[in-house]
This record gives C-alpha cells, structure tokens and sequence, in this order.
C-alpha cells in the first residue's frame, strides 16, 4: 500500500526513520505527481506478507494502523517511538513466526 504523507507535511524518509525507530518497517516511496527528489519522496510503502505470514488479521491491521499514525503524529518524539516499540514487540510476539516446538509424548 502506497501512502501519501504530503497532507501530515512529512517526508517519506522522516516517516520511515520514525518508524524505524519504533521497531515498525516501511520503505520511503514517490508517489503521483512527486514534488519531493527520489532520495527524500512524499509517501511511505507499507507491505502485508510481513504480518499475514504470522497470521495477523483485520484487527490487528487496525492496530498496527493506529501505531503508525501515533509515530507519524509525533514523529519528532522519541518517547512516542519507545513507547509504540515495546507495543509492536508484544504484538509480534503473540504471533511468532515460528510455533513453539511441541513436546514429545512418551
């Protein structure tokens, strides 16, 4: 998914070093009609296989949604980033990407 941050008056790369630092992934982007270079560009991409794959649904997509816009709103804050890192932790890891190996019955 494409998102366009020229309306929260961010760049992609402020958004995605903000995100970085709350453990959240997301690539800097150009978008339609680009007015920013393609070093800096004006919108993020957020991509799915990462939470799909560890099962994640439609609930926890609006989470993960609501922290991203958190650090966007704040994206100068690094309590904010700290706070939402230790959230995207527990997240992660009610869904591990491995499941725990089962005991053998004897």
């Amino acid at each position: 998914m494409l998102v366009d941050l020229r309306n929260k008056g961010l760049t992609g790369k402020a958004a995605e070093k903000a995100l970085d630092l709350a453990a959240i992934t997301v690539n800097k982007n150009t978008v339609p009609k680009e007015t920013q270079s393609p070093f800096v560009t004006s919108g993020v991409r957020i991509g799915t296989p990462a939470v799909t794959t560890r099962g994640m649904r439609e609930s926890e997509m609006e989470r993960i949604a609501d922290l991203i816009d958190q650090v966007l709103m704040s994206a100068e804050d690094a309590s904010v980033a700290a706070r939402v890192k230790e959230e995207v932790r527990t997240l992660a890891n009610a869904f591990p990407l491995y499941p725990a190996p089962q005991a053998a019955h004897r």
